[in-house]
């Protein structure tokens, strides 16, 4: 009885690893037993950083805020605070980039955040 190479299955297993790793340095993408190496390290970062970065830009955009709202006589907790009592229903990130982008805008908001308090 002959014996059985399995070889469409492992390279069809071969060829779609050495695809994601297409690209790496060296023997990364070249050499398969290296390549799942890579891979399952760079799936992993990849995995992981998706959710660093909503918290990096979180930070950011608080940071923003906070430097626009001081220039406007406000700290960040009082300015939120003032938000949420006024009723302004605006995400961070739409706050960051107006506090950017159109500081009278922002200086309106941080009005309405004052008067709330």
């Amino acid at each position: 009885m002959p014996r059985v190479k399995r070889g469409f299955k492992a390279r069809r297993r071969h060829n779609r690893i050495l695809k994601l790793a297409k690209g790496y340095r060296g023997s990364h993408s070249r050499l398969f037993r290296s390549a799942v190496e890579a891979v399952e390290r760079a799936l992993c970062y990849a995995y992981r950083d998706r959710k660093a970065r909503k918290r990096a830009f979180r930070r950011l955009w608080i940071v923003r805020i906070n430097a626009a709202a001081r220039t406007n006589g406000l700290s960040y907790s009082r300015f939120v605070s003032g938000m949420r009592k006024a009723g302004i229903e605006l995400d961070r990130r739409v706050l960051a980039d107006l506090a950017i982008h159109d500081p009278a805008a922002f200086g309106d908001v941080v009005k309405a955040a004052r008067a709330a308090i």
